[in-house]
């Protein structure tokens, strides 16, 4: 039997984004139920330290949650934990869950975000050996942390920002590391390669082993059947290992978007407001494709920042103050002693500036598309990168040299910016 609709916003997903949508609801002067979806057990927690002090130990599973327990009794937000939807009926504004029982909607956000995309190799099948990990939830994190023990043998597959992150923490918790990345360069999609060259160093250095350039021909695994014991790559070479982690990147959850008849193209299509083809559903977070003015063309990106500025569009929306998502695109990632902060979306980039030293550890990549700055890569640079995001997010088009001149302080050249 479905519950009655009356005013209810009802959130499918426990993630960042789900969390935030809640909370800018009532923080909007939304007076109705909201009541979060999750499938995972406990309050919505961040992500990001999950490849990072979670798994290095330095992060008790305390401090993962997102905001305490206070925060969402204190504004009447339920959490229904352990609970999955099975399928959503728009028409009747109800969903279905697992266990067979309905919830209505007056509003309904979908922020079913993204799942870690699965390794197609031979010898694998359907099946997960006990010593192969995906890393996406605290459940995957900890599974990994059992295993991880000083000397083992880790190969991470993919070269991103996950495996990259993963390599870093685990030698330094004193395993042996070997990285596998198909492309030629590690980072391959998101960074120039005076970037990748600069990270390809950093971690060699720490030693770690990367083989660039390397196809995966199977997965050899032990008698069992139960225990991957060694990667055969293209070339011949056999890897043997204690544990593998996989990171070739993720996958949208738009399943129940699909099965309703909601536009899905990269993701659940949805307006500067966060709003989909059916009145009165929402889509934020992982599982959304949105249209950026800034760059002429639609996202779907994975980050916090995003999910965060998305969450507070739909609420916006609901709450009849409709305010779009305009935000620059950033992101961030931790290795050694490294930080590397993100600013802007660099595709279809064709001059890249340096900024300070890659010796120092200390520099920036300027992105320029036909003079214009679309992104920048600022490694070490923490006091530069509000300014740098200014610069933009304004499309900065003056002489480039500006850029790289390290006598120039950037937040002189914000100034000159249209306001």
């Amino acid at each position: 039997m479905t519950a009655p609709i009356q005013t209810c916003a009802l959130i499918v997903g426990g993630g960042h984004a789900g969390s935030e949508a809640a909370v800018s609801l009532r923080q909007n002067g939304f007076a109705g139920r909201i009541l979060i979806i999750s499938d995972e057990p406990g309050l919505p927690y961040q992500r990001p330290p999950l490849s990072k002090a979670f798994l290095a130990g330095t992060l008790g599973a305390e401090a993962l949650p997102i905001r305490p327990a206070a925060a969402y009794e204190k504004a009447n937000i339920e959490i229904r934990n352990g609970a999955s939807v099975s399928s959503l009926d728009l028409e009747g504004r109800s969903v279905q869950l697992a266990d067979g029982s309905s919830l209505g909607w007056s509003h309904l956000i979908l922020a079913t975000g993204s799942r870690a995309r699965r390794l197609q190799v031979v010898g694998l099948g359907e099946r997960q050996p006990d010593n192969l990990h995906y890393l996406r939830s605290q459940a995957d994190a900890e599974r990994l942390r059992e295993q991880w023990v000083e000397g083992q043998r880790l190969v991470i597959v993919g070269g991103g920002y996950i495996g990259l992150e993963v390599a870093a923490a685990a030698k330094k918790a004193g395993l042996q590391v070997t990285v596998l990345e198909a492309q030629p360069r590690v980072l391959a999609r998101v960074t120039a390669p005076e970037v990748s060259s600069f990270y390809e160093q950093v971690h060699r250095a720490a030693g770690i082993e990367l083989r660039l350039n390397t196809q995966l021909e199977q997965v050899s695994l032990d008698a069992s059947g139960q225990m991957v014991e060694a990667m055969v790559t293209t070339d011949g070479a056999r890897i043997p290992l204690d544990l593998v982690l996989v990171g070739v990147g993720a996958i949208a959850n738009t399943e129940l978007a699909e099965q309703a008849g909601l536009e899905v193209d990269n993701g659940i299509v949805v307006d500067n407001c966060s709003r989909t083809g059916a009145a009165g559903v929402y889509a934020i977070g992982d599982c959304s494709n949105h249209p950026s003015a800034l760059y002429g063309c639609r996202l779907r990106l994975e980050s916090i920042p995003n999910a965060i500025e998305q969450a507070r569009a739909a609420a916006s929306a609901i709450t009849g103050k409709p305010t779009p998502y305009v935000a620059l695109p950033w992101f961030w990632s931790d290795q050694y002693d490294l930080k590397l902060q993100i600013a802007g979306i660099n595709q279809g980039y064709d001059q890249v500036v340096l900024r300070g030293s890659k010796a120092l550890r200390s520099f920036v990549a300027f992105y320029l598309r036909a003079g214009r700055l679309i992104a920048a890569d600022c490694i070490n640079r923490q006091p530069e990168f509000m300014a740098i995001k200014k610069l933009v997010q304004a499309g900065f088009a003056g002489d480039s040299e500006l850029l790289a001149d390290e006598s120039v302080n950037l937040k002189d050249l914000t100034a000159s910016l249209p306001a």
